[in-house]
């Protein structure tokens, strides 16, 4: 495109004063990722196409049905049966030829996760389910990646920007900071178990491309640190701000190879109910001996766990040091019990059948709060 065509193309957005021709050419080198092609996302392709985003890739493995059309406005009659990611790329091609639409007809995965975001600048966040909502977040993370997120039900929607320093200083909040226990299978309804008003999605999705419009332009505050809630029954908007928290960084796996081994999959579904035992089951344990109680939470984490004899050892740390673990009974706690269920998958996979692995529900403050009421 030379400059004529270009400036004649984008020339409502370059002679904003804050913009400019500067705020252009970002846009044009920029590298976007956006994870799912349904109703948060059609809204942000296309006005990221339409803006001038240079790169735009589109991962989802799903095909359009009748029942997407009252939302995702992307899509028509004639789409039905196809690729998402396919016919997306096919359609933002004819609003912005200009753009390079790179479209990824594949599930996400903790195996091409980390593959596919070293290619892209932002992530954005699309999905509706919550275990790939946990694994992006986490690769986010583990890559320094800026994350828009966005997510809606019924007739509320939200929308933040996490894992992003607007400076050196400040400290980047990421999704679990706000959700840091994964909701179990069935506890929280999608948008085809739960509704969702068709228009809600525009507005939420809308709201997600011009966050990562500020992101790469450095024009205006990005909804960093902050939590915005819209709700379109009565026009309400709602505005957190998000702090850091300590104790979720934990959850998050150290390095690549952690994160390769973590089945999201399962720390959202109804299966680690049974890896749970409470106060009274865990007291019992304790009592009968021949157990390893072993405290999964950073160095130095309040309250301290001094009424029982346990090994610390650190989430992070855990899968390299199992040779200290003697017992063929092993009960994991953490705070709040978040931390020691991911534990229990971790040693679950290295002992097998070989050995009863269990987490204390509730973590260290449960078991506290309910010796206290004895």
């Amino acid at each position: 495109m030379d400059k004529k065509e270009l400036y004649e193309r984008y020339q409502r957005q370059i002679i904003l004063p804050e913009f400019g021709e500067e705020g252009q050419q970002k846009l044009l080198r920029a590298k976007v990722l956006v994870i799912g092609a349904g109703g948060l996302s059609c809204p942000v392709l296309q006005y990221l196409t339409a803006a001038g985003t240079g790169t735009i890739g589109i991962v989802d493995d799903d095909v359009v049905a009748l029942n997407n059309l009252h939302r995702q406005v992307l899509y028509s009659v004639g789409d039905i049966g196809s690729s998402k990611a396919e016919r997306a790329r096919h359609i933002l091609h004819q609003l912005n030829p200009e753009i390079k639409i790179l479209p990824y007809n594949e599930r996400l995965t903790v195996q091409n996760a980390l593959i596919l975001f070293d290619e892209f600048d932002i992530i954005i966040d699309g999905t509706d389910n919550f275990s790939t909502r946990y694994m992006i977040n986490d690769a986010c993370v583990l890559m320094n990646k800026p994350l828009v997120y966005g997510a809606i039900s019924q007739f509320e929607g939200q929308v933040s920007v996490f894992n992003f320093r607007q400076t050196e200083n400040d400290e980047a909040v990421n999704y679990r900071d706000i959700f840091p226990d994964p909701p179990k299978e069935g506890e929280v309804l999608n948008c085809a178990e739960a509704g969702v008003l068709g228009a809600l999605p525009g507005i939420i999705g809308t709201m997600m491309a011009n966050e990562t419009i500020k992101l790469i332009t450095g024009i205006g505050e990005p909804l960093a640190n902050q939590l915005l809630t819209y709700n379109a029954l009565n026009n309400q908007v709602y505005q957190l701000t998000l702090l850091p928290r300590k104790e979720t960084r934990s959850l998050i796996p150290e390095n690549e190879a952690a994160f390769l081994q973590m089945d999201y999959v399962w720390l959202c579904s109804s299966q680690i109910m049974q890896s749970e035992i409470d106060a009274d089951t865990f007291n019992g344990l304790i009592a009968n001996g021949n157990v390893d109680v072993i405290d999964v939470r950073e160095p130095d984490e309040m309250p301290v766990a001094n009424e029982f004899s346990n090994i610390k050892i650190p989430l992070a740390q855990l899968s390299k040091n199992t040779s200290l673990i003697k017992s063929d009974t092993i009960v994991a706690f953490c705070r709040s019990g978040n931390r020691s269920l991911q534990a229990v998958k971790i040693l679950s996979g290295i002992f097998g059948e070989g050995k009863k692995v269990y987490s204390l529900r509730g973590g260290i403050l449960e078991w506290k709060k309910q010796k206290q009421t004895v």
